[in-house]
């Protein structure tokens, strides 16, 4: 198509348009038609308004095809209007447009308030929309009939007449337009409304019935007599209320169709039966019997509509709870589908969970499932076990003692609980578990129930002992290792000794040599100095038999005050700081002033230039988790500082290593700080060691409390001078030379002495009467009875006898009874003198 060309219609647009202005056409007729048919009804005839019934009929048709035909209410008002005026088209014109006009402008505007503020259609569907319709009639009327009135002074020339009749002209024209929209408006909306379907046989029988019975209802009760007095027509007008008898029927069965159809019905044939201007009755009677029907006819509609509103929502609700139960009925069907899909796969994954038997608990600990692995596990079927108490999976010991209630009890409050040790079989045999025994809570968080899951580890717990084993042979091997450098070490050491007590033996030869006494000197201190090397070997590797008890360190160490200003230099300033309040420890004294020692040599080596060495005392708490539970120990920390160059963090960890040392060769063994450790833990305690280049070293021994065990006292007093004078001592040694030797020192000290070298002749001696004040015996020998057993026989036979141990062999000590106390190789009379006095003390005590 070029420019400038027509378009051409579709065949759509045609039809579309045809369509339409039909539909005006059918519109502007039924208006037209129900106009001239009001002007047929006696009653309404003088009233010569065309307002009502067809306004009603107006506002339905906007209300069910739109704002759209507007064209043909006006048309069909119009020529309604000028059919009744019965003048020509063209006097008739100014009024009928009014009229057209009005009637356009009322039905438009009862629409949209409609559409806007009740519901639109569905105004009827609620009895709060019926409310609403009603007052949107009212409004409307109004609108209508002013809009009348204009029309109809327009028609007259705006000559105002009589006000008092204008006024009553309005208020019979609003009337009529209101009663018209509440009786006329609902029948169109609800039977348009109506699916053509739904209206069954019975249905519309049932229609026809209430109509017809409505119908009747209207003739008797306004037609009784014609041509009779208005007393002749009041006794039948009562029967006019029975109009709410087929009304209330339809409104109980929800049919508000036929409610308002049937409503308009009564109130047509009632108004068509009022007698007529000219008739026997009054105007005035005629106008009053008019309103009352309306009225009426109005309530009956507006009051069964209500009903039938109330009812129909009422079967709503019905239909929509029973869908909704339908609905939930199925979920519900659903839902238990599912859960026994989900049990049922549960129950699959649970039986398919390989080597864990897992177990689910009421809140008592009875058994209420019971998977496959558990029965492979453990033996039971679920008809076995299920229903009883889960302990009979423990040792009776343990039940006995309530463990499984224990378990129980910690899930419960901790919401788990780590499981672990021996569980018995069906068949009895024994097997180890680990796993978890997990609480399981409800809503209200209380507890409903447990989880038990375990797992057979009994192949696992034994490749952990091989394991274990294995780590054990590795650390041996190391620790030969390690042996095999202290060895090396001390035979350096001890080379250098022998030497010296070599060279030395050969000078006694020489007995007039003058170097003689300082050759006996020279022996003696090699003797120490192997002694104490030996000493601390003994001590790192934790093979040092002890002979702890329980001290006071303040006074122990104000006792040691000399020997620890000996340690040190005369540049160098003691401080010493024990609180009162210290507690004991059980410590072996002769370890504890060694390590002290041995620290304080370090400090002085430390520093050269002077400085200050410090001991503090005081107690302190340690406080650890062990097996899910906090455990509190006390301990008494003994520091040592000295402000001396302090040691680098690369070596700090390395200072308790044996022959580990920093000084110059000759210097320093490297056993002085290893004794130290070893002291420490042999006691049950640790040692720390903090350290600042520039600044000092701070060195803790942390010693495990003793308090309430009974005190010893620290010093040493002489043998009883009241003993008997040279009391007997029988020396048992293989060893004649090491006999020899103990025999001299017992004779310094004032006692004579009897050999045998073997524990059989010693207890032949005494079974020969011989007396003997004290029994001093090796351990290490040869022969059916070793130190250890003659020391039993003895204290058997002779239960008041001292008897005293011997031995340079620390294994040799691990068979002897804590009662027996030992004296170890080497010793001299000092030595000897104290521990004699030692025995004698704590024989007297027991006796």
């Amino acid at each position: 198509m070029t420019r400038g060309e027509a378009k051409i219609p579709t065949f759509r647009t045609v039809f579309s348009a045809g369509t339409y202005l039909l539909e005006l056409a059918i519109i502007g007729a039924s208006y037209v038609g129900l106009a001239g048919t009001a002007l047929l009804l006696p009653a309404i005839n003088p009233a010569a308004t065309p307002l009502w019934p067809p306004i009603g009929l107006a506002l339905g048709l906007v209300l069910l095809r739109g704002y759209r035909v507007w064209p043909a209410l006006f048309l069909g008002a119009a020529s309604a209007r000028a059919i009744s005026s019965g003048q020509t088209m063209i006097g008739a014109l100014p009024a009928s447009a009014s009229v057209g006009i009005a009637a356009a402008l009322a039905a438009l505007t009862g629409a949209w308030l409609t559409n806007r503020w009740a519901d639109g259609r569905n105004t009827f569907a609620t009895g709060l929309g019926i409310a609403k319709f009603v007052l949107v009639a009212v409004v409307t009327a109004v609108l209508g009939a002013a809009l009348a009135v204009a029309a109809r002074l327009s028609a007259n020339g705006f000559t105002l007449g009589d006000p008092f009749v204008d006024m009553v002209v309005w208020v019979k024209w609003w009337f009529s337009a209101a009663a018209g929209i509440v009786l006329i408006t609902p029948v169109i909306l609800l039977w348009a409304d109506t699916p053509r379907r739904s209206l069954s046989a019975s249905g519309r029988l049932e229609t026809a019935a209430i109509v017809v019975i409505a119908a009747v209802i209207g003739i008797v009760a306004d037609r009784p007599a014609i041509g009779g007095s208005l007393n002749d027509l009041l006794p039948y007008r009562d029967i006019a209320f029975l109009i709410f008898l087929p009304l209330s029927f339809a409104a109980l069965r929800g049919n508000q169709r036929d409610t308002a159809t049937a409503a308009l019905i009564f109130c047509a044939v009632a108004v068509w039966g009022l007698p007529v201007r000219a008739g026997p009755l009054p105007v005035a009677e005629s106008s009053e019997s008019l309103i009352l029907l309306v009225l009426l006819s109005v309530s009956a509609q507006l009051t069964s509509l209500m009903l039938g509103a109330a009812v129909v929502a009422q079967r709503n609700a019905e239909a929509r709870l029973l869908s909704t139960h339908t609905q939930l009925t199925a979920q519900l069907e659903q839902a238990r589908a599912a859960f026994r899909t989900l049990k049922k796969h549960f129950d699959i994954f649970v039986d398919s969970v390989a080597d864990y038997a897992i177990l689910v608990l009421d809140r008592y600990g009875h058994v209420a499932t019971w998977n496959n692995n558990a029965e492979k596990i453990i033996g039971y079927t679920a008809d076995e076990i299920v229903g009883k108490h889960f302990g009979v999976l423990y040792r009776p010991d343990e039940r006995r003692a309530g463990e499984p209630n224990r378990a129980l009890e910690f899930a419960s409050q901790k919401g788990g609980h780590d499981v672990e040790g021996w569980r018995i079989r069906k068949n009895g045999t024994p097997f180890f578990v680990t796993g978890a025994l997990t609480a399981i809570r409800g809503d209200d968080d209380d507890v409903i129930g447990f989880a038990h899951v375990i797992r057979d580890a009994t192949e696992r717990r034994d490749a952990q002992e091989k394991l274990v084993e294995a780590r054990e042979q590795l650390v041996m091997a190391q620790k030969m290792e390690a042996i095999g450098k202290l060895t090396g070490g001390i035979a350096h050491d001890f080379n250098n000794l022998l030497m010296i007590i070599g060279g030395n033996a050969q000078i006694f030869k020489r007995l007039l040599d003058p170097k003689l006494p300082r050759a006996i000197e020279a022996i003696q201190t090699a003797a120490k100095r192997g002694e104490s090397l030996t000493r601390q070997l003994l001590t790192f590797s934790r093979r040092q038999h002890l002979s702890p008890t329980v001290v006071d360190l303040k006074v122990s160490i104000k006792n040691m005050r000399t020997l620890i200003d000996s340690s040190l230099r005369g540049n160098i300033v003691y401080d010493e700081q024990i609180n009162s309040d210290v507690w004991p420890v059980k410590v072996d004294i002769a370890e504890l002033e060694l390590a002290i020692v041995n620290i304080a040599v370090n400090a002085r080596d430390a520093m050269p230039n002077g400085g200050k060495f410090s001991i503090r005392a005081g107690n302190v708490r340690a406080h650890d988790e062990r097996d899910g539970e906090r455990h509190t120990e006390d301990f008494v920390a003994l520091s040592f500082s000295d402000t001396g160059m302090g040691i680098p963090p690369s070596l700090l960890s390395k200072i308790f290593d044996p022959f580990f040392t920093t000084k110059e060769v000759g210097k320093g063994t490297g056993l002085g700080l290893s004794q130290v450790y070893g002291f420490a833990h042999q006691a049950g305690g640790t040692v720390q060691a903090e350290s600042t280049v520039g600044i000092g070293t701070t060195i803790t021994i942390y010693l495990p409390s003793c308090a309430g065990e009974e005190r010893v006292e620290d010093d040493i007093a002489e043998i009883d001078a009241a003993h008997p004078p040279r009391p007997l001592v029988l020396v048992v040694d293989d060893s004649t030379e090491v006999a020899e030797v103990t025999s001299s020192l017992f004779e310094q000290l004032g006692y004579d002495t009897i050999y045998r070298e073997s524990a059989e002749a010693a207890l032949n001696l005494l079974a020969e009467g011989a007396h003997i004040d004290l029994v001093f015996s090796d351990i290490v020998m040869p022969g059916m009875i070793d130190g250890v057993g003659l020391a039993n026989e003895l204290r058997s036979r002779y239960p008041s006898l001292p008897v005293i141990l011997t031995t340079g062999y620390s294994d040799a000590a691990k068979a002897v009874p804590s009662d027996l106390k030992i004296l170890h190789k080497p010793f001299d009379s000092d030595t000897l003198r104290s521990f004699i006095k030692d025995v004698t003390a704590v024989r007297q005590a027991s006796q």
